[in-house]
């Protein structure tokens, strides 16, 4: 795929089917991700990977953190929580390992990297024909799932990247028009 039609065309899949990218996909994925940029070379990220058992252990951890919230939830409630690894064959938590009180890399710079760490990987997905989607919600924020997947205290998940085949179609995507955004100082 041509760099700008990427670049301009990438877009999030919410319907993926297995099989999960391949261990070659997933190299590429990753080596995408560390192309980040990397102010002192800290390489602040952590990936952790979900598939097969791992999606159900990742569910069981969603509805600990919603038993948490709630100790009066319904079992419908929790089975909903635990269901929601499941939308995709192959999930990735994109973690920024943050350096605390770095005397040249502030904190949101070295979270950034992460974020765009997080993108790499979602270009490399769609540059391989694969469909992705950037996750976040309570769970990326949340004391149980933080717990659960060992991030320390200055740790922060900047989201779960969900991947597969692309399973639905794609929607048409909003024209924008960058003078709307864009304020220039001459």
């Amino acid at each position: 795929m041509e760099a700008m039609t990427l670049l301009h065309e990438r877009s999030s899949m919410g319907k993926l089917a297995a099989p999960a990218p391949d261990r070659a996909q997933l190299d590429a994925l990753y080596r995408a991700a560390l192309r980040a940029p990397d102010h002192d070379g800290l390489m602040p990220w952590r990936f952790i990977e979900f598939s097969g058992e791992g999606l159900d252990r990742l569910g069981e951890l969603y509805a600990k953190a919603e038993q948490r919230l709630n100790p009066h939830i319904d079992d419908g409630h929790l089975d909903a929580a635990r269901k929601k690894p499941k939308r995709a064959p192959l999930l990735i938590a994109v973690i920024a390992k943050v350096t605390p009180d770095h005397p040249k890399v502030p904190r949101i710079e070295q979270v950034l990297s992460a974020g765009c760490a997080a993108h790499g990987i979602l270009l490399a997905a769609q540059a391989q024909g694969l469909g992705a989607m950037w996750r976040t919600g309570h769970y990326a924020f949340d004391p149980t799932v933080r717990e659960g997947l060992g991030l320390a205290d200055d740790d922060e998940l900047v989201g779960f990247l969900y991947l597969g085949q692309m399973g639905g179609r794609h929607k048409p995507l909003p024209e924008r028009d960058p003078e709307d955004f864009v304020e220039r100082w001459s």
